[in-house]
């Protein structure tokens, strides 16, 4: 207890004394700046004005640097509130006019030779048609409710038979909604792009399906605080 008392008392004598030097520093420096106030003022107010230059310019360069990303992150905003407002029409369809839209985006990208199947038991293919390099397109559609995802087992069935059955040179899942983790990575894997709610809000709004397909994997993960689906 004793020593530990020394170590108290030699410490604060420590910083007092270090304090005691501060100030005399200080004074000392401030008696020689009045003493050659006459030949150093130029030099003082030299340096009082590049620091305040260089303060002013640090704030401007900060200033447009929150500019540019509050910029940024409102067109970002801009884009989804466009998007979304194209998608509640997409909302209002039944799945049967889905399929036909479907279609119709990938005529206004030019492809060609597009038929919709628009019955059940079309092992997946519900449109169907040549990409405008002519290689074959095979389309699963699905008009969900946006809460909802596209699980794994879904993703499944589709990638079974697309390119075995259909022969698709691309295999693309469309959804109104978005795909679980586990059925992104499976598109991902095996060839098959997984066009989620934000991806086919991209391509109402006038992106092309040839564009979009290299953003495959990105995005369009479950909604916060759901769980995703098996």
């Amino acid at each position: 207890m004793a020593a530990r008392r020394r170590r108290t008392w030699s410490s604060r004598r420590f910083k007092a004394q270090l304090r005691r030097w501060a100030w005399g520093i200080g004074a000392v420096m401030l008696l020689v700046l009045a003493l050659t106030w006459k030949t150093v003022w130029p030099y003082a107010v030299g340096a009082v004005l590049a620091a305040s230059l260089g303060g002013l310019g640090w704030w401007l360069l900060r200033a447009h640097r929150n500019a540019v990303s509050g910029d940024r992150a409102w067109q970002a905003g801009e884009e989804r509130k466009a998007r979304e407002l194209a998608m509640s029409d997409v909302d209002a369809m039944t799945w049967q006019r889905f399929e036909l839209y479907v279609a119709e985006l990938c005529r206004r990208d030019g492809c060609t030779q597009v038929v919709v199947s628009g019955k059940t038991g079309d092992l997946g293919a519900d449109v169907i048609g040549l990409m405008p390099d002519g290689r074959r397109l095979v389309i699963q559609c699905k008009h969900y409710a946006r809460h909802r995802t596209v699980g794994s087992g879904e993703m499944q069935k589709f990638l079974g038979t697309a390119k075995a059955e259909h022969g698709a040179d691309i295999a693309v899942y469309v959804a109104t909604c978005n795909f679980t983790a586990a059925a992104g990575k499976l598109a991902v894997k095996h060839g098959i792009f997984a066009m989620h709610r934000d991806l086919l809000g991209a391509w109402v709004r006038g992106s092309t399906l040839e564009s979009l397909i290299p953003l495959n994997g990105t995005g369009g993960g479950p909604p916060r605080g759901r769980r995703p689906a098996p």
